[in-house]
């Protein structure tokens, strides 16, 4: 695992953090308690914590499973940025890419039942914007919180 902070001083205050991990669930775990963390520093109240987690989980879980496939040589690369006024991540695996407009809808009655497929509805649900970019190979998923004034986050 690599790790690395940087922080700017001039101008609007911005602090970021990258990883780059290795494509298992304790990275999942790793980036989850990363975001909830650094989404409390920033003043995000109890109740979005616990959705901006789950939303990283649900993102790294994508990277490590669907884009990675478990594969060890496969890494994920992860930012948690913090500004004066929002909270972005991002997570990029290596695998063969992914078209979100080509995701089954999870709300449509042929999928209700399904043990799949919910991950990136509760994402764009629990986050204020939600971007894809293709790397190739690969795919970058960019998670955005807004922040209120001072640094208390905006609803």
């Amino acid at each position: 695992m690599r790790h690395s902070e940087d922080v700017q001083l001039a101008g609007p205050q911005v602090s970021r953090i990258t990883y780059t991990l290795e494509s298992s669930l304790e990275s999942v775990n790793r980036l989850e308690q990363t975001a909830e963390d650094l989404a409390k520093k920033a003043g995000i109240d109890e109740d979005e914590l616990f959705r901006v987690g789950m939303a990283v989980r649900e993102a790294a879980i994508n990277a490590v499973l669907h884009g990675n496939a478990y594969d060890p040589a496969k890494r994920v690369n992860a930012s948690f940025e913090t500004s004066d006024d929002a909270f972005t991540i991002r997570i990029a695996d290596q695998g063969p890419g992914l078209d979100p407009d080509t995701l089954p809808d999870p709300l449509a009655p042929e999928n209700l039942l399904r043990g799949s497929g919910r991950g990136i509805f509760l994402i764009r649900s629990f986050m204020d914007e939600v971007h894809f970019r293709q790397l190739h190979p690969g795919t970058e998923i960019t998670l955005i919180k807004r922040l209120g004034p001072a640094g208390t986050a905006g609803l």
